[in-house]
């Protein structure tokens, strides 16, 4: 959880404050009143193209990493190498280049 709140927070660091600011101001009725707020982090992590290649990339190191947090409830401390290991990978995940998500448009014959 620590892993993906950091990635989260790297990249959609507004939308977190956001989020944050409004729980914060509303005690009695956060979970109703800050939804909308949470639905934004939500759409951030999921269009983000940097997110979503970690997301691909990194799938083994996350995965290893939630399946030792599932075996060690009590004692979560023992997954800092997991949790290590998914953010260097998280780390060398290139942005994709820009003419990579832009599709070419074919040449016109004049």
């Amino acid at each position: 959880m620590q892993a993906a709140l950091e990635v989260t927070a790297r990249y959609c660091g507004r939308e977190l404050d956001q989020y944050g600011q409004c729980v914060a101001a509303k005690p009695e009725s956060w979970q109703r009143d800050c939804h909308h707020l949470k639905m934004n982090i939500a759409r951030c992590t999921s269009n983000h193209p940097v997110i979503r290649q970690i997301r691909q990339a990194c799938a083994e190191p996350f995965e290893a990493f939630e399946q030792c947090l599932r075996q060690n409830e009590a004692a979560v401390g023992n997954c800092a190498e997991h949790m290590r290991s998914f953010l260097q990978c998280a780390e060398q995940v290139q942005p994709p280049s820009p003419s990579a998500t832009v599709q070419a448009q074919p040449l016109s014959a004049s």
